[in-house]
C-alpha cells in the first residue's frame, strides 16, 4: 500500500539535508557554503529543542500511538538519529576537509593547537594567562547535585589525574573515589570565539577559543594532569506553552515558561571526539543514550567562523551584492496617500527595499491629520525605528494599537521588552488571544481627509523586521481598497476587543474561515476540470501538513487537476503516485534568499484568482492560530504576482523535486529540449534592477525566461 503522508519530522530534516546540498556544491561562492553550513547547525539546533523535545516526550506519555505516517514515536526516534547523524557527518566533512583547505588557500588559515609553531604558541599562552584564565570557573562533577549545563552553551570537560606526591590537591578534589575526576569549565562569551595567532604575512592565521582552553586548561588545575578533555554543547527541551488559561499575569506567565527552558531535560549531546570516557560520563549525567550523541571530528559549531566573511574585503568569496531597489512607484520624499488613493502597490523584498513600509509607519506618525495606527507586532527584530515611529505617534496624541504576539518562539524577551517599552510610552498593546497565536502581517492608518476617514492598509506574508527583510524574500500590498480596509476593520475589531466575526468580504482569516475558503477553492478547481481543459492550481509556501488540505489535493489530482507546488521546508504530501497523485509536482528552492511569500493561485474555469498569505497550509496555522490571506485584485498587480509565481517552477539551478519516495532529486536543465539554466531568484533579481534602472512611469513587470533559438 502507497504511503499517503510523509512523516513530518523527517520531512523537515530533509528541508535542512537541501539547505546542506547548497553548502557542498563547489560551484557556490567559498563564504556562502560556509553560511550554508552554519544555517544548518542553527536550524537542528531548533529542531531539537523543539521537535525531537516533543517526540520524546511522546515515547514516554504515549509509546504505542502511531502518527498518521505510520511511525511510532522510538521508531521515529530512530529514523531521527540516523539521518540527522548522517547528515552532520556531511557536514563536518564539508567543513574541515573541503571548506577549511579551500580558506587556507585564500590566505584565511585555521590552526589547531596542537599545530602551533612556537611563536604561536607562545603568543597564545600569555594571552590565555592575562585574557581567558581569570575569567573561567572550573566545575567539579563529584558532587551531590551534578553542575547544571546551560542549553547551547560551550563546555569543556577534563579528565583529571592527581599528580603523585601533591597532598593538598588531592585531598582537596578527592570527592568519590569511584568517580571520575572530571571538571566542566564554560567557555565565557565575554571572550572572541576566534583568535588571532601571529604568523606568516599575508596570512591570517586564527584558532578557536574553546581549543584553547581545552589545550591550556591544565593550568586550572595545579596538582593534577589532564588525561583527556571534550568540548561539547548540550540542547535542552525548549517546548514550553505559556499556561494561558492560569487567570495571572500574562508576561509573569511566559516569563516562568523562559525560566523552564534553562533548566530542562537534554535532548542532545554534540562533541567533538577526544574522549570516550568523558562522553559516556556525560551521557549518563544527563540520561541520555547513544543516539542522542553527535560526535564532531573537528570544529563543534560552523557558526562560530561566521565572521571570517569581514576579511573578504574584495566579495570574491560571496554572492555578487544585490541592491535592494526603492520601488518606482513609491515616492521618497512624499507620503504615500494620494497614490494609494489611485491603485494598490505591491512591494517585494528583499529585491526591492523595505523603507517603504518603515516610512509607511513612520509618515503616519508624524501626519497631523493622522487619528489612529494599528498593528500586529510577531517578530519585530531589534532595529527600533517602527517601535520608536509607534511611541512617536502616542506622543503625539495619536491613538495607537498594537497587537504584540508574546508567543513568538525564541523572540519572547525580546517582544516582552517592547511591549513595556510601548505601553511606556502610552500605547494600547494587546497581548495577543487566548489559546491562539496572532501569525497575521497587518498595519491599519485612519487619516481624516476632507471631513471623512480615509482608511489605509500594509498587508503581508512576513514579519515586521527590517533586518530579516533584507534576505528573507517576501511579498506585501498597500491598500485603500474599500473592501479590504474594511476587511481589516473588522480584523482588528475581533483580535482586540469581543467583536462577532461578520462576514469578510475578501479576506480569509483563520482559525475561523481560511481553511474553509481554500477548500472551496480546490473543490471548485476539481468541480470545473475537464479533460480538455484541465484546473490548476499552484501555491507556493514555507509548509504543507494540513492532514485535510492534503487528502484533498490527492482528489484534484485524480481530477486531472494539475497542482504545483513549491514548498521551501516541510511536505508531508506524496507526489507523482498513480491513481493518487500523479498530477501533483512538488518542487522546493534553497538559494541566497530565504523564501518566505505565501502565494496560491487557482485557475478558477478562466476566472482567475490569486492569494498572499501569512499562512502555510499547517494544521497550527488553519486551526490553531489567528492568520489572514488576502486577493490581489488589480489586474496589473495581479499579473505580475502571478509571473513571480510562475518562475519559481521554472528554476533547474537551485531547485529540487520531491519524488514519490521522499528523497529529493536536483531540477537540471534538460539539454535535449535546449533549456538554459534558470534561476528564479536572480531573473527577478535582474527584472526588479531593469525596472529601477528606467525613467518615467512603472513599467509592467514581465518575467521573460530566455532559451537558446
Amino acid at each position: 500500500m502507497e504511503a499517503r503522508f510523509f512523516n513530518r519530522e523527517l520531512s523537515w530534516i530533509e528541508f535542512n539535508g537541501r539547505v546542506l546540498y547548497q553548502g557542498l556544491r563547489k560551484d557556490q561562492p567559498l563564504l556562502e557554503r560556509l553560511n550554508f553550513l552554519s544555517i544548518v547547525t542553527s536550524n537542528f539546533d531548533e529542531f531539537f529543542q523543539v521537535r525531537v523535545a516533543s517526540v520524546k516526550r511522546s515515547l514516554i506519555s504515549n509509546p504505542d500511538q502511531v502518527d498518521i505516517s505510520g511511525l511510532t514515536p522510538e521508531l521515529l526516534l530512530r529514523q531521527i538519529s540516523s539521518r540527522c547523524h548522517e547528515i552532520i557527518r556531511k557536514q563536518n566533512d564539508c567543513l574541515m576537509n573541503d571548506i577549511l583547505p579551500e580558506l587556507a588557500k585564500k590566505n584565511i588559515k585555521y590552526v589547531n593547537p596542537l599545530n602551533f609553531t612556537p611563536l604561536q604558541n607562545e603568543f597564545v599562552q600569555s594571552f590565555f594567562k592575562a585574557e581567558i584564565f581569570p575569567i573561567l570557573t572550573p566545575l567539579r562533577t563529584d558532587t551531590e547535585i551534578f553542575p547544571h549545563i546551560i542549553n547551547k552553551a560551550h563546555y569543556v570537560a577534563f579528565l583529571l589525574t592527581p599528580i603523585k606526591g601533591i597532598h593538598n590537591a588531592n585531598n582537596l578534589l578527592k570527592g568519590d573515589d569511584n568517580a571520575p575526576r572530571i571538571s566542566l569549565v564554560q567557555v565565557p562569551q565575554a571572550i572572541p570565539q576566534i583568535i588571532w595567532l601571529p604568523g606568516e604575512r599575508g596570512v591570517k592565521q586564527f584558532a578557536l577559543s574553546e581549543e584553547i582552553i581545552s589545550h591550556y586548561g591544565t593550568q586550572l588545575f595545579p596538582g593534577f594532569g589532564v588525561d583527556e578533555t571534550l568540548i561539547f554543547k548540550v540542547l535542552r527541551d525548549a517546548d514550553f506553552a505559556v499556561d494561558e488559561d492560569s487567570g495571572t499575569n500574562f508576561i509573569h506567565e511566559m516569563e516562568k515558561v523562559l525560566d523552564k527552558r534553562k533548566t530542562s531535560f537534554a535532548v542532545q549531546l554534540i562533541c567533538n571526539n577526544s574522549s570516550e570516557k568523558i562522553l559516556n560520563f556525560l551521557l549518563g549525567k544527563l540520561e541520555l543514550g547513544q543516539e542522542d550523541a553527535y560526535v564532531i571530528d573537528g570544529i563543534l559549531d560552523s557558526k562560530v567562523l561566521g565572521s571570517l566573511r569581514e576579511l573578504d574585503e574584495n566579495g570574491e568569496m560571496q554572492f555578487s551584492k544585490w541592491s535592494h531597489f526603492y520601488p518606482a512607484s513609491l515616492p521618497k520624499d512624499e507620503p504615500f496617500w494620494d497614490i494609494l488613493k489611485q491603485r494598490d502597490i505591491l512591494l517585494h523584498v528583499p529585491y526591492e527595499s523595505y523603507e517603504p513600509v518603515i516610512k509607511f509607519i513612520s509618515d503616519a506618525a508624524d501626519d497631523s491629520d493622522v487619528l489612529a495606527i494599528k498593528m500586529t507586532l510577531y517578530r519585530t527584530g531589534e532595529d527600533t525605528r517602527i517601535v520608536n515611529a509607534l511611541m512617536r505617534a502616542a506622543q503625539k496624541g495619536k491613538q495607537v494599537v498594537v497587537l504584540v504576539e508574546l508567543k513568538a518562539r525564541f523572540d519572547e524577551e525580546r517582544n516582552i521588552a517592547w511591549a513595556q517599552k510601548l505601553e511606556n510610552a502610552g500605547v494600547t498593546v494587546i497581548y495577543g488571544l487566548v489559546n491562539l497565536k496572532v501569525h497575521a502581517k497587518m498595519i491599519m492608518v485612519m487619516r481624516r481627509e476632507n471631513e471623512t476617514i480615509c482608511r489605509y492598509a500594509h498587508l503581508s506574508t512576513g514579519n515586521y523586521n527590517p533586518k530579516t527583510a533584507e534576505y528573507y524574500a517576501d511579498l506585501s500590498l498597500f491598500t485603500s481598497n474599500y473592501e479590504m480596509v474594511t476587511d481589516a476593520t473588522q480584523f482588528f475589531n475581533l483580535v482586540t476587543g469581543y467583536s462577532t466575526l461578520q462576514t469578510m468580504k475578501r479576506f480569509g482569516m483563520a482559525p475561523v474561515s481560511l481553511k474553509s475558503m481554500l477548500i472551496s477553492m480546490i473543490n471548485r478547481e476539481i468541480e470545473q476540470s475537464t479533460p480538455e481543459h484541465p484546473g490548476l492550481i499552484m501555491a507556493k509556501m514555507n509548509s504543507l501538513t494540513h492532514e485535510e488540505v492534503i487528502p484533498l489535493l490527492y482528489k484534484a489530482s485524480c481530477a486531472g487537476v494539475r497542482v504545483l507546488l513549491n514548498v521551501r521546508g516541510i511536505c508531508m504530501l506524496v507526489p507523482g503516485v498513480k491513481d493518487m497523485s500523479e498530477n501533483i509536482k512538488v518542487v522546493s528552492i534553497v538559494d541566497r534568499y530565504l523564501e518566505h511569500s505565501r502565494v496560491f493561485y487557482f485557475q478558477n474555469g478562466g476566472q482567475e484568482e490569486i492569494y498572499l498569505s501569512s499562512a502555510d497550509w499547517m494544521s497550527r496555522n488553519l486551526d490553531r492560530r489567528v492568520e489572514v490571506m488576502f486577493p490581489i485584485l488589480e489586474k496589473r498587480t495581479f499579473k505580475e504576482v502571478k509571473d513571480i509565481l510562475e518562475v519559481y517552477f521554472k528554476d533547474n539551478t537551485n531547485s529540487m523535486q520531491l519524488e514519490e519516495n521522499g528523497s529529493w532529486l536536483p531540477v537540471e536543465p534538460e539539454e535535449a529540449d535546449g533549456k538554459e539554466k534558470v534561476r528564479a531568484q536572480e531573473v527577478l533579481y535582474k527584472k526588479y534592477k531593469r525596472r529601477n534602472s528606467l525613467s518615467g512611469g512603472t513599467p509592467k513587470i514581465e518575467f521573460v525566461v530566455r532559451r537558446k533559438d
